[in-house]
């Protein structure tokens, strides 16, 4: 079966509309999916869904020990909750950095602004460093997103600015407090694989274990994981703009690996 847990719009650092999205889903033919913007719901405000089924999904940034790491929550409401707050306190520490990333690109001789990162964001709720990344490609100052990643906004980089997000373990629980499903998104980019056992003892659920970086290899690792661990599989493309995910939207799988997580949020 053709899924999608992992994907998204412009409301954080998507390229595309949340109906655009949704249109290359049914394109790809995947039956189930999810948009999972970082720290923002704002994509299924009003939106249509025919011919498929959507679970209702976001990617919060979280750090631990001076680590990003991603925690995925399926299942959630589009009112008050415990959830809403930590996302507006994650939002406002996403905003801080953008200006403090702005202010050590220009004392290093780097000519972008907060508005033109602005600018690239569009209607985005949620503001991150890939839009500081195309404001310097859209400035002429790296050749693309990748180079601004690599060179700039990475640890070492003049525009770096390590992240204070909430801590993972308060990312499950609000989660699950708000009736969610937390999953922890793409462990191959793990710089501490430990993380995952540690979590599963404080109350994650599942584990991302079909995802395109992922290594036939990998993908067998951490399904014995989430064997060894009792967590639910789920898959993800991870898709943001067709420029970088060349594979576009949807994951084959197989229906009985990803059936438990199902189950959870149906």
């Amino acid at each position: 079966m053709t899924v999608d847990f992992h994907s998204h719009t412009n409301a954080s650092d998507g390229t595309l509309e949340p109906d655009e999205l949704v249109a290359a889903m049914r394109k790809r033919g995947v039956g189930i999916f999810s948009i999972t913007d970082h720290d923002t719901l704002r994509a299924y405000d009003g939106l249509q869904v025919d011919g498929a089924r959507i679970v209702r999904g976001i990617e919060i940034n979280t750090t631990w020990r001076g680590n990003e790491v991603h925690v995925l929550g399926y299942g959630l409401p589009l009112g008050p909750s415990p959830l809403a707050a930590a996302l507006a306190a994650n939002r406002a520490a996403r905003a801080e950095r953008m200006r403090r990333s702005v202010a050590q690109l220009r004392g290093a001789g780097y000519a972008i602004s907060e508005q033109s990162v602005l600018a690239e964001s569009g209607d985005a709720h949620a503001i991150g460093r890939p839009h500081v990344a195309r404001a310097l490609v859209r400035a002429g100052l790296v050749p693309d997103v990748d180079t601004a990643f690599r060179s700039l906004l990475s640890a070492g980089g003049a525009g770096y600015v390590p992240a204070n997000h909430m801590s993972p373990v308060q990312a499950i629980d609000v989660i699950r407090r708000s009736g969610g499903v937390p999953v922890l998104a793409h462990p191959g980019r793990l710089k501490d694989e430990w993380i995952v056992d540690d979590l599963a003892a404080v109350g994650l659920v599942g584990l991302e274990v079909f995802y395109p970086a992922h290594s036939a290899g990998q993908t067998a690792h951490y399904r014995a994981i989430a064997a060894r661990l009792g967590l639910v599989m789920t898959a993800g493309s991870d898709f943001h703009d067709a420029r970088w995910n060349v594979r576009g939207v949807g994951m084959e799988v197989n229906e009985d690996d990803v059936r438990p997580f199902l189950e959870l949020v149906a």
